[in-house]
């Protein structure tokens, strides 16, 4: 499981909405807990969160979080579960305005950690500086997924992710 995570998608660029709205709910979730327990029940998440459709789980209700709450697959955590569709619907209006998530994203490249912390913070639910570290060198904007001896390095500077673009 974290083979399959380490070499093919820790570290690498997400270019769809849902996905980087994936990465980053199963990144809050992570909060607390190990990064295997929520590697181990991936599937589930994405299974219980309509894989990760941000305009679906944007208009969850309350037999929604319900159902969620009472899901043994996933993290009954309910502010995790606020955190998610209200991060869905927040999503929503960035993608509004930028046109997308990713261009969001891309819009604000490049910032210090420092500065993604205060703009997700500004913008999003449960994103303390571990959370918004992680989600941002998972995908590609903040370096250190992997160190320069790994195998892998290698294979995420093919797909030339955002950190390692000049500046603006």
């Amino acid at each position: 499981m974290h083979i399959h995570y380490h070499d093919k998608e820790y570290g690498f660029p997400i270019h769809d909405d849902n996905q980087l709205f994936a990465r980053l709910i199963l990144e809050i979730n992570q909060a607390g807990l190990s990064w295997t327990t929520i590697l181990n029940k991936k599937d589930n998440f994405f299974a219980a969160y309509d894989q990760f459709d941000i305009a679906k789980v944007a208009r969850y209700g309350q037999r929604q979080v319900d159902r969620l709450l009472n899901d043994a697959g996933i993290i009954r955590n309910r502010l995790k579960v606020a955190a998610a569709i209200e991060n869905a619907k927040r999503i929503q209006a960035i993608q509004k305005e930028f046109g997308s998530f990713k261009k969001w994203l891309d819009h604000h490249h490049p910032l210090t950690k420092e500065g993604w912390v205060k703009l997700f913070k500004e913008n999003f639910r449960f994103t303390g500086g571990e959370i918004v570290g992680e989600f941002l060198m998972s995908c590609g904007y903040l370096p250190g997924a992997h160190a320069e001896s790994c195998p892998v390095y290698k294979k995420v500077q093919k797909h030339k992710p955002a950190w390692m673009a000049k500046s603006k």
